[in-house]
Order: C-alpha cells, then structure tokens, then sequence
C-alpha cells in the first residue's frame, strides 16, 4: 500500500496540474471562435437586423394631420393596421398575381435553358466551349437598367424589329409579362449556366467512364448520372431565382416609362418604392416589404424542405 501511494499522489498532482491547463485551452479556443465569428456578425447586425427591426418599427407606424393641420403630419402609432391595409389593396395584391405569373413563366424557361446550355457545354459535342460560355455570360455583365432599355427600344413598336416578328405587342397589356419574363431569362440565363457547367466539371470522372463502359449514351449520361449529382446545386439556383422573381424591379421600372401596361404598383417592390418614395407613406412602405420578405423565407423554406427530401431518397 504504501508503495503504491507515491504514485497514486504523483498522479493526483499531474491531474491537479493539467486540469487548469486545459480549461485555460478551453478558454482560449472559445476566445478565437468568438474573434472569428465577430466580423459575421457585426455585419449581419448591420446589413439584416438593424435594418429589419427599423423596418418593423416603421410598419407600426404612419404619419397624420393633427388638429388643424399646421404642425404638419405626426407620427401615430396603428398598430397592425398598415398590415391590413396591404393585405386588402388591390394594387398590391395584382403586384403579386404579376410575380407569381412571371416566375411560372421565368424560372422554368430559364433554369431549363441554363441547364441544357451547361450539359451541351461540359459534353464533348461541343467546339470552342470558351467561346459559347462567354457568349452567353455576356449579357450578366450589362447593368439591367442598360439592359431594360435596348430590349425596350427592340420592343418599341416604331422603331424596334421585334414587334414586326411577334403576334402580339410586346409592350401592350397581354404581351408585356412574357416580355419582362424574356428580358431577366436573357440576362440571367449565363450567370446560372456558369453555376451549372462549374457543378458538371466536378463531377467524377471515374462514374463517367464507368458509365461509358456500361453502354449510356451522352444523353442517357446527362439525365441519369450528371443531373443528380448537381441536384443540389440546381435548388440552390432555385432558391436564389424565387427569391429573385419576387424582387423584381428593375425591368418593369424601365418599361413603366416606355407602356401604359405597366403601373407604378405592378410588382411589390415597385408597390413598396412608390409608397415610400412617391407618396411618402413610410409605414405602408414598411408594411409590404416585410409582407414580402416573408413570403420570401416561406417559399425558400418549402424549396429547402423539398431539396432535403429528395436528397434523402
């Protein structure tokens, strides 16, 4: 027993010793992750929850004559009225029918073309695949107020071509959403190929050939093994283009000046810009882009949702 006690004591002080070492390691480890994650969060308070709480505080708001009217407009609280007062504006309410009809339209044309002009660039059908993706990368890099008005003056009925090749006006009031539809497919189309053609490169090469050996044609190849291992790389593009087509402005901002067919509220960011900036009703303002910000994370948590299930079969 008493052989056995040195050690036992020598074990103790070494425990004793190393315990505070380690929680100083402990300490230390935390301090770093703290000190790295501090810039993200900063600027996610700065550029997110700032301006959403303000935004939030805003909608609880709105300014009213008092009195007479001679002290100007006061800020008075309503509560959840501005809310109601969006939720049950017509013009607000056919500025999302416009969006939703505009991305059934959009999304699909576009991320199909994408996709198609990715797998026929990463096959070996294809000749000077530098070339033919910066060709059609190119319209990305026009800035879209730019771009909105070379396809207006192409739409224009006296001097553009394309009214002369349509059925249809393309800036009248049964053409127009098919023409906005066309003019974000044309800038957006390249920036989402390049996603698409980035995924398709690395892909393995071993299940390609694999797949060769087995007899799969190019096309069987693209549906079968090229098309499910970017799946998740497809909803991702998906989620960014919903969110995307719901925040569409630019290009009806640009053809309101050009056709009576598009409103000053034909879409809800321009329902938001002409609230707050027009008629200086911040509230209201305030009001629909938090509407539209939650419908928003609804729709790319159901696409999120649907990416997770059928990644799990």
């Amino acid at each position: 027993m008493s052989v056995l006690s040195p050690s036992r004591t020598t074990t103790q002080q070494v425990s004793g010793t190393a315990s505070p070492a380690g929680r100083g390691g402990n300490r230390v480890s935390r301090t770093g992750g703290l000190l790295l994650v501090a810039p993200f969060a900063l600027l996610l308070t700065a550029t997110v929850l700032v301006p959403v709480g303000y935004a939030l505080y805003l909608s609880l708001f709105t300014d009213r004559l008092t009195g007479l009217g001679f002290d100007g407009p006061q800020q008075v609280f309503v509560w959840l009225d501005n809310y109601g007062d969006v939720l049950t504006d017509r013009a607000f309410l056919d500025g999302v029918g416009h969006v939703a009809l505009f991305g059934l339209i959009h999304i699909p044309m576009m991320l199909g073309g994408a996709l198609v002009l990715a797998l026929l660039l990463d096959s070996a059908v294809t000749r000077l695949s530098g070339m033919w993706t910066l060709t059609v990368f190119l319209p990305y890099a026009v800035p879209g107020v730019i771009a909105g008005l070379i396809w207006a003056y192409l739409y224009s009925p006296t001097i553009g071509p394309v009214d002369d090749l349509l059925p249809f006006d393309p800036l009248g009031s049964n053409g127009v959403l098919a023409s906005i539809a066309n003019m974000a497919t044309w800038q957006w189309c390249g920036y989402n190929m390049i996603i698409f053609l980035t995924a398709l490169r690395s892909v393995p090469r071993e299940i390609l050939e694999a797949a060769r050996v087995d007899g799969a044609g190019p096309l069987r190849t693209a549906l079968r093994i090229k098309v499910p291992v970017i799946r998740p790389t497809l909803f991702v593009a998906l989620i960014f283009t919903v969110i995307g087509s719901l925040q569409l402005f630019t290009e009806p901002l640009v053809l309101h000046n050009f056709t009576g067919s598009v409103t000053t509220n034909w879409t809800p960011s321009l329902y938001v810009y002409d609230s707050a900036f027009i008629n200086n009703e911040y509230g209201r303002a305030a009001a629909a882009s938090i509407v539209l910000a939650l419908v928003s994370a609804l729709l790319s948590a159901l696409v999120m949702r649907l990416s997770v299930r059928r990644s799990a079969r």
